[in-house]
């Protein structure tokens, strides 16, 4: 009898729809207020203290958050183009139904968020931490993420798609039908939380000689 396939499901992305929006091209943020409905282009917000604010249906072009403090900020049905910032603080942050499109960051400090039917394509992003985080639905592609920190993070349905990723930390990580197939990555830590990993032919081959260290084996 032929053993049965396994099935890896894949995230499950809402479309972001984004109708009636209107233009704001002096945005005046503040700290804890709600924006909805509203388009910014080339908006900089860099420096500013907007903890708790609430983004809901708007649309980034350009935007510059660069050392901007947005810990426990919320972004809801949004599209963020262009997203620029080498530092970028955003802790216990919460993205749902969210679209980044060629994001260019530093250090992303995006540990305890909460993403949930999330989409980044292209960009580049040096450090990208996302320890304790809780993902579901996560699609990532065609990314260059030079180190990448899951360490505790709980993860459901997230696929990493022709990326580029330098060092990957799964220390502690939970995971369940992560798609690593087609990226590369030069070095993983954490090979005891590999389970729920899905990998292809090559990229076993890659992680052969780290599993048998790990696992004290001897390969002559």
């Amino acid at each position: 009898m032929a053993a049965k396939a396994l099935k890896v499901t894949g995230p499950r992305l809402s479309p972001v729809r984004l109708e009636d929006l209107t233009d704001d091209p002096v945005p005046d943020f503040q700290r804890g207020e709600r924006y909805d409905g509203v388009r910014y282009s080339r908006a900089a917000a860099d420096g500013l203290e907007l903890s708790g604010t609430d983004f809901a249906e708007c649309e980034f072009q350009g935007v510059s958050f660069n050392d901007t403090q947005l810990r426990g900020a919320t972004f809801r049905d949004c599209i963020l183009a262009e997203l620029y910032a080498p530092v970028f603080t955003a802790a216990r942050s919460t993205w749902r139904d969210v679209r980044l499109e060629n994001p260019r960051l530093g250090s992303a400090e995006l540990y305890e968020s909460g993403w949930q039917s999330v989409r980044i394509d292209g960009g580049k992003l040096d450090f990208l931490n996302l320890r304790g985080a809780k993902l579901t639905d996560v699609l990532i592609s065609d990314c260059i993420i030079n180190e990448l920190d899951l360490g505790s993070a709980a993860a459901s349905r997230v696929t990493l798609k022709n990326c580029t990723i330098g060092t990957l930390d799964l220390t502690g990580a939970r995971l369940k039908d992560f798609d690593l197939r087609g990226t590369d990555f030069r070095t993983i830590s954490g090979l005891g939380s590999l389970a729920g990993v899905v990998i292809d032919d090559y990229q076993l081959s890659l992680l052969a000689p780290l599993l048998a260290a790990h696992l004290g084996v001897v390969v002559l």
